[in-house]
């Protein structure tokens, strides 16, 4: 399949090992793709409650509004 923008590299066996992507025409491509993979990195990460990241954001701000 003929994808503009888009190059395989492949090995002598023809299996496909990286891909070149044309920023200019696919940039949100590569966004979409760099996100999943941070997202991917990030999965055992411990995460926060949304109602503890208000609190931490308004602790911060009130900090901030006093000094």
């Amino acid at each position: 399949m003929n994808m503009p923008g888009i190059e395989f590299l492949i090995d002598i066996k023809g299996r496909k090992k990286a891909v070149l992507i044309d920023l200019k025409k696919h940039k949100s491509l590569w966004e979409d793709l760099y996100d999943a993979y941070v997202a991917h990195r990030r999965r055992n990460e411990p995460r926060q409650t949304l109602a503890q990241v208000k609190r931490l954001i308004e602790r911060k701000a009130k900090r901030k509004a006093r000094g």
